[in-house]
């Protein structure tokens, strides 16, 4: 096993061409070397030979659902789950000496990469007052520090609980029972910051925030969209999905603004073909569309869809289903009809024989699913885009039947068991009431905080203590000096970590880094050894099984830790079972159960092979709206301003990458290795802001209020984005998305849509 890194890495950028194709040989290649620098041979295949299968691990990354039992292959995994798990299964430790020997302010100055590179936390660490350092506390005086820090409080909201998708359903449950029992609705999530656009939109049309589709649906549709989405990077199992989806005839239309090699040609390394062959062709249709413009693209497909039924009357609209399953269409109809075709243009970069070719597809297919993903609802007007993709699929019949749908791809473990556990600032009565009838207390009923306006509070001064639980909030928030200046105001801020990362080092007064065993981790509490649950994208819940020896005698679980906590601070208040909850994990299925509808007889189905599959309203035929019919909308026309001379930058992640979290400075499906400071340009673009190739600018956001945000030392790559649009990595560039730029409706930061003029750096300044 390698050593840590001493120093952090110097930036050598090379670039060669972007790759046309995903995955193949070299993904096995990169993934084991990865998993070897950070473990042994004997914890990499423990890891990976039980991973998603039945009874083994789930994988920690992407909520990409599994096949059904019996249809797994002995390797279900794919190249960044692999290194994600054995980055988390990793022998480096992070000692009392390496916090001896690194200050707080040291740290910050420190790379995410290096950061996480330093390994696993091993014990319980505090900042205190004044000091520079962390230094050792036992548990139970941290449990003291926080629960007397929270009963000091002058109002439960003055106390914010976040929670990232890492976290299991029953570490969910319990932290958000313990909040609401404290007596707040302050329970921002990572969701808050990526798919919330999803949740509202389809809230609204089909009264359900989840998707609608099975993987089997997605097996054996024939026509699949995918919108503002790259599978290859952030959710690379369902390239299998899209290649099994391939060979039963189906095709795929991609929709982005970057030619994403993993939407091209998909070489999967388990079959003969992805090994020598040249594997499978994705997409059959690749749609090059400017950054923002999903919106016009629907609502012209739309109008050509409803012109196509003025030609061939009862011929191309399922006047069945909107006749008994919709409302609003007429409106709709009338709206869509006076949609500009210059406008369309204008958003899109397409024109209208390019989207009739659309059409045409569409045409030919009697089952559809549009995928997306962050592409579509980090901008301003996401939620708009998802109702314009509803009303899509509704005029031809493509919800609730086989093979057609809804699918919102959701990018982390399990976000959305998350929220179904109630981790929401917003859930609905019938929920609070089932707590209030099983746990005998009356739950707060004002929406609480959600991410954006917990830093809006923390930077008012009307938030002292933040507590969170897993994840990486500082670097998943926007506008990065704002967030942790707001962060700073804290009287005591506490992360619930596996690894070391920024969080920790942008701290309240007090600090505290309260280390969990991880989901590799065998889980052994009083009731004996225990297993989490979690929620897949297409609502499949089933079991998580950890199964190595855990990176240190003294770390707690997450549901260890919650409990404990809540005990401490709440005492005898209300009648929980915190103590049995830690001893049996069962115990807390068995209250979810009575609250979560689906989830009944949690503990026993859970069991089953495959889990158990939440129920979909839409797929019964029913949408409980107010009206209870699925709403088509009226969405106005919209598309970015962006000034003469600037870009329209677009955050995204490099395929050696995990959320915040860099595993290296590579980007090998983009052809960029050694840096991560680089800035995607269309070479028209760079000729006319007069770049050239290496170039080095500082970026320099552009927004309504006074103050200048700036990227400093990007170097300039010349790829084939859309006229007008750039790309640059996420963390690094959040630090440009306003905290007040949201996506209407939703309160979604807008990652997607920032923009920026590159202002060129004098030779002498640049960092090379």
């Amino acid at each position: 096993m390698k050593k840590p890194p001493g120093e952090e890495p110097k930036d050598a950028l090379t670039v060669t061409p972007p790759k046309k194709w995903a995955a193949g040989v070299p993904a096995v290649v990169h993934a084991l070397e990865y998993s070897l620098e950070q473990t042994s041979v004997g914890k990499t295949g423990v890891d990976l030979l039980t991973m998603n299968q039945v009874g083994g691990i789930d994988c920690p990354g992407c909520a990409w659902a599994d096949p059904a039992p019996g249809h797994r292959h002995r390797n279900e995994y794919c190249e960044n789950g692999a290194k994600h798990i054995n980055d988390e299964a990793t022998g480096r430790r992070v000692t009392d000496d390496f916090f001896r020997r690194h200050s707080v302010t040291d740290l910050s100055g420190r790379s995410d990469m290096w950061l996480n590179h330093q390994g696993r936390l091993t014990r319980p660490m505090v900042k205190r007052p004044a000091c520079d350092h962390y230094e050792p506390i036992s548990w139970s005086d941290a449990f003291g520090l926080l629960a007397d820090e929270l009963n000091s409080l002058a109002s439960p909201d003055e106390a914010v609980f976040y929670t990232s998708g890492r976290a299991s359903n029953e570490a969910a449950f319990v932290l958000q029972l313990f909040a609401r029992a404290f007596g707040t609705n302050n329970l921002p999530d990572c969701s808050n910051m990526c798919h919330e656009s999803s949740g509202f939109a389809l809230h609204e049309t089909l009264g359900t925030g989840k998707g609608t589709v099975s993987l089997h649906d997605l097996h054996h549709a024939d026509l699949i969209f995918l919108v503002g989405q790259n599978p290859g990077t952030n959710h690379p199992r369902q390239l299998s999905a899209l290649e099994q989806a391939k060979l039963n005839g189906a095709r795929v239309i991609a929709v982005n603004t970057l030619p994403e090699a993993g939407l091209l040609r998909f070489k999967n390394p388990q079959k003969a073909r992805g090994v020598i062959g040249h594997g499978v062709q994705i997409a059959d249709r690749f749609v090059h569309i400017r950054a923002g413009g999903d919106l016009a693209l629907f609502q012209g497909l739309n109008r050509l869809l409803l012109e196509a039924e003025d030609a061939r009357p009862g011929q191309v609209l399922d006047h069945e289903f909107i006749r008994s399953h919709t409302s609003g269409f007429e409106a709709f109809a009338e709206h869509a009809r006076t949609i500009g075709w210059q406008d369309v243009r204008a958003a899109t970069g397409l024109t209208r024989d390019q989207i009739a070719k659309l059409r045409d597809d569409v045409l030919r297919s009697e089952r559809v699913i549009v995928c997306w993903a962050m592409g579509v609802t980090q901008h301003k007007h996401g939620v708009p885009t998802i109702r314009e993709i509803v009303n899509f699929l509704m005029l031809r019949g493509n919800l609730g039947r086989a093979g057609a749908g809804a699918c919102p791809v959701r990018g982390h473990s399990n976000v959305q068991g998350d929220r179904t556990m109630g981790i929401w600032e917003q859930m609905p009565d019938a929920f609070l009431d089932a707590l209030r009838e099983e746990f005998g207390f009356d739950p707060p009923r004002a929406h609480g905080l959600d991410s954006v306006n917990t830093i809006r509070a923390m930077r008012e001064g009307r938030i002292k203590a933040f507590l969170g639980l897993a994840g990486n909030f500082v670097r998943a928030a926007p506008d990065s000096a704002v967030t942790e200046d707001a962060m700073r105001t804290c009287r005591l801020t506490a992360h619930i970590s596996t690894k070391l990362n920024r969080s920790h080092t942008v701290c309240g007064e007090t600090a505290l880094i309260l280390p969990t065993l991880g989901r590799t981790e065998r889980d052994f509490q009083a009731g004996g050894e225990q297993f989490v649950t979690v929620e897949n994208s297409m609502s499949e819940v089933h079991t998580s099984h950890g199964r190595l020896k855990p990176a240190s005698n003294l770390l707690l679980s997450e549901v260890a830790i919650l409990c404990r906590l809540a005990r401490r601070t709440l005492g005898g208040e209300v009648a929980v079972p915190w103590e049995e909850f830690e001893g049996d994990y069962g115990a807390i299925r068995d209250r979810i159960s009575r609250i979560v509808p689906g989830l009944h007889d949690f503990n026993r189905r859970v069991a089953r092979p495959g889990g158990i599959r939440l129920p979909n309203p839409v797929n019964e035929g029913v949408f409980p709206t107010p009206a209870g019919k699925a709403l088509f909308t009226r969405n106005a026309w919209e598309m970015p301003e962006v000034p003469r001379g600037h870009l329209l930058l677009q955050t995204l992640r490099s395929h050696d990458q995990w959320n915040t979290i860099p595993y290296t400075p590579n980007d090998r499906y983009r052809g960029i290795h050694g840096s991560r400071r680089v800035v995607l340009v269309n070479p028209d673009d760079l000729t006319e802001l007069g770049l050239s190739e290496g170039a080095h600018v500082d970026l320099v956001g552009v927004w309504t209020d006074a103050t200048e945000r700036r990227a400093e030392d990007f170097e300039v790559v010349p790829y084939p984005t859309t006229r007008g649009s750039a790309a640059a990595y996420y963390p690094e560039t959040q630090i440009l998305v306003p905290l007040d730029s949201v996506a209407d409706t939703s309160n979604q930061p807008t990652s997607k849509g920032v923009v920026v003029r590159l202002e060129p750096v004098a030779a002498g300044a640049a960092q090379g």
